[in-house]
């Protein structure tokens, strides 16, 4: 099959090798390929000629004439369907763009700015403006660029391939920011397939999965004061408390749409700050076609989701966040992705992004696909992923969602459905290899910046460096500690001493990682309850319940994360088709609660004790957890920079008021009530220690000093010595 064959049936795997100028019998010919032309001219030199019986028009040159030609020419041609004229400069005049190291790079897994030569890229080319569009597309006939400029035709663009790089590229001059695209990929096996560019940084609003061009970005930050003061910041000894939302759901109009980024910097982070929280943590907001995935199923990695507005406004809420002082976390999704047919799936009419072998390429629980860790370039596609996120949007950090899914090749899978690794174990390696690299990525480059993980088992080192065969990340979710506080808060105040173990057990593992104690959105879905409605007891006793386990909570070592509407006890569950229950905030009780997480904040800030030990066993000492048939629990935190800086913790997790009950303390004096959930500011019976106590030389619990103090019904009590 000749060129001209092999063009017409959009087969040619190498279009520049006969498009474009080439030299002929001592002069020059210039073909073009214009399926949807009607005629067509080389501008300021004549028409060219069409070869009969195909889409294929060429020009012959003299030496003389083809030195008068600009090294980028231009071509008019007029359209069949219309006979409307047109001109546009020769894709085809244009020369490799891509560097080969860049592409060696990326072929090595070690490219981390990868989004930077592959998409479409806004450049200027010898002064010629337009976009050069890349993608990885390995073993297949034919890519090209498809979108309104050339009535998604596939003919009219095909790409030139860059060799064994797997990559394709084409720089089409006069295109600009906004313009729709798509790869159009004819498969090894002559499948022909249409494809959102994995690269893409942005793309249409659902239902439209079409990619968009985007230029460079036009927000000016303001947070350089923030970045450098994160570069140093201390965060294992500094408060961490996380405001969990899904920005769909947060608020909404009143018809139902969305609030748009510049909406919810005006309303959201006022609230969050207000309430003292130091971070935001987004669900994803990657592009993902179905919301009621919650944006779990993404379909464009490097895209902010259109449904909240355009790449800048995102970068307009973090901004506007970091000039609040509060940070912002990503939820981020590294271990599966949909089969949505226009996205990674399949992308070549084969696997390529997902591992090829169905036991360790799907997962069978979610009906999604798992990403082939051990191919050089799709690693390549996450860890620069996760840097792109913080290099061009400045996140504070990732929480990097499904860890547990990533790290056993026999993770939800019956006997015979899964495959050892080398050395016949369950352990994923290569996804361990991936975990490992991104965390010394980010935060090698990004000094300051966290990475948190969900892991649900019991996976050693997840929170401990790779050089001391740990994952790297910063933290891990306490989904154990999680799990056992709320099993122990649903059940009935009379039956709870017989599960006192469930509130002291995490102690048997609390400092092997650093933690994050989670009440998030998955706790408040699929039929679980609310975080009120889980609460036992009538509607005082689950008020009280629920200000008992927030401040049980704020009290505990370890950093803290809240999802939207907890935060003022929503009764039904989180839906995020509609927005949070608003209204409830003008009702008493629920406002109680709200200033109660508005107070725990604010005194986890400000006091040491709180959260300078948080993963320091010295900072934790137990006066008390042997009290189960009283249901109660009492214990010391304790800044570890000043010892004498302590906090005294007690938990009485029954309706029942405990009167004169006698703790041992620490140091003699007297004591300050610095909380109480019970409070009548909180929407409590207001029983307590009329604000302070002193204490007596009566030896208690190994203490010389003790106190004999009022213990509220269903609540908690921190007390500081007075100086």
């Amino acid at each position: 099959m000749n060129h001209l064959e092999r063009l017409q049936q959009g087969r040619h795997h190498d279009p520049f090798d006969y498009l474009g100028r080439h030299p002929l019998n001592q002069g020059w010919i210039i073909r073009a390929f214009m399926p949807s032309a009607e005629a067509v001219e080389l501008k300021d030199v004549g028409a060219m000629n069409r070869v009969e019986g195909s889409d294929l028009f060429v020009i012959r040159l003299d030496k003389a004439q083809y030195e008068q030609l600009p090294a980028h020419y231009c071509l008019r041609w007029q359209e069949k369907h219309d006979s409307s004229w047109h001109e546009a400069i020769s894709p085809y005049s244009f020369d490799p763009q891509l560097p080969d190291w860049d592409l060696h790079l990326f072929n090595e897994g070690r490219h981390h700015h990868a989004w930077r030569i592959l998409g479409a890229q806004t450049r200027e080319i010898d002064g010629i403006p337009g976009c050069l569009f890349s993608v990885w597309a390995p073993h297949v006939q034919r890519v090209s660029i498809i979108g309104d400029f050339n009535g998604w035709n596939g003919l009219r663009h095909p790409m030139r391939n860059r060799g064994h790089s797997g990559v394709w590229e084409l720089f089409i001059p006069g295109l600009h920011p906004g313009d729709a695209y798509k790869f159009e990929i004819l498969s090894h096996q002559g499948q022909l397939i249409t494809k959102t560019d994995p690269y893409a940084r942005h793309m249409a609003r659902r239902p439209d999965t079409t990619s968009l061009i985007t230029g460079p970005t036009e927000h000016q930050w303001q947070d350089s004061d923030w970045l450098e003061q994160r570069r140093n910041w201390d965060w294992q000894h500094q408060p961490v408390s996380i405001y969990e939302i899904h920005p769909g759901s947060w608020r909404q109009h009143e018809d139902g749409s969305f609030y748009t980024w510049r909406e919810l910097a005006e309303e959201l982070v006022p609230w969050v700050r207000d309430m003292g929280y130091t971070h935001i943590e987004l669900l994803p907001v990657m592009e993902h076609p179905l919301d009621e995935s919650w944006g779990y199923q993404v379909s464009g990695y490097y895209a902010p989701t259109s449904r909240f507005g355009s790449p800048d406004d995102l970068r307009h809420f973090i901004d506007n966040c970091h000039l609040n002082g509060i940070g912002v976390l990503l939820d981020w999704v590294p271990a599966h992705f949909p089969r949505d047919e226009f996205a990674l799936a399949r992308f070549t009419g084969e696997p390529l992004y997902e591992h090829a072998d169905p036991r360790k390429g799907e997962h069978r629980d979610w009906g999604t696909l798992i990403f082939d860790f051990g191919r050089n370039e799709v690693r390549n596609f996450l860890v620069a992923n996760a840097l792109y996120w913080i290099e061009e949007f400045h996140i504070d950090g990732l929480r990097v969602d499904a860890v547990a899914s990533m790290l056993y090749l026999d993770y939800s899978r019956e006997d015979g459905d899964w495959t050892p690794n080398r050395y016949g174990g369950r352990e994923h390696l290569e996804a361990i290899d991936f975990l490992r690299e991104m965390n010394e990525a980010v935060h090698t480059r990004f000094p300051g910046v966290i990475t948190v993980a969900e892991e649900s088992t019991a996976w050693p080192l997840v929170s401990r460096p790779p050089y001391m065969g740990g994952l790297g990340f910063s933290m891990k979710w306490n989904m154990g500690w999680m799990h056992d506080t709320l099993s122990y808060m649903e059940t009935d105040p009379i039956y709870r001493k017989y599960h006192h173990d469930k509130l002291t057990f995490s102690q048997l593992y609390l400092w092997s990682e650093n933690f994050v104690l989670p009440f998030s959105h998955d706790e408040v879905v699929h039929l679980k309850k609310s975080m009120l409605d889980k609460m036992p007891g009538d509607v005082w006793q689950r008020f009280a319940n629920l200000r008992l386990l927030y401040a049980y909570q704020y009290a505990h070592p370890g950093k803290k994360l809240l999802f939207m509407g907890s935060e003022f006890a929503q009764w039904t569950e989180w839906n995020a088709k509609t927005a949070l229950d608003w209204p409830l905030m003008d009702v008493p009780d629920h406002q109680g609660i709200h200033k109660l997480v508005t107070d725990l904040n604010h005194l986890y800030s400000a006091e040491a004790a709180l959260h300078e030990t948080d993963f320091d066993h010295e900072g934790f000492q137990w006066i008390d957890c042997h009290d189960s048939e009283q249901s109660i629990l009492s214990f010391v935190r304790r800044s570890k920079s000043n010892p004498a800086d302590v906090l005294l913790c007690l938990f009485n997790f029954t309706p029942v008021p405990r009167l004169g009950y006698r703790i041992g303390v620490p140091s003699p004096g007297n004591y300050h009530e610095c909380l109480n959930s019970d409070s009548s500011w909180y929407g409590g019976s207001n029983m307590g220690n009329a604000g302070s106590i002193s204490s007596e030389a009566v030896p208690w619990m190994g203490f010389e000093h003790s106190l004999e103090l009022t213990l509220p019904p269903l609540g908690a009590l921190f007390l500081k010595p007075q100086a």
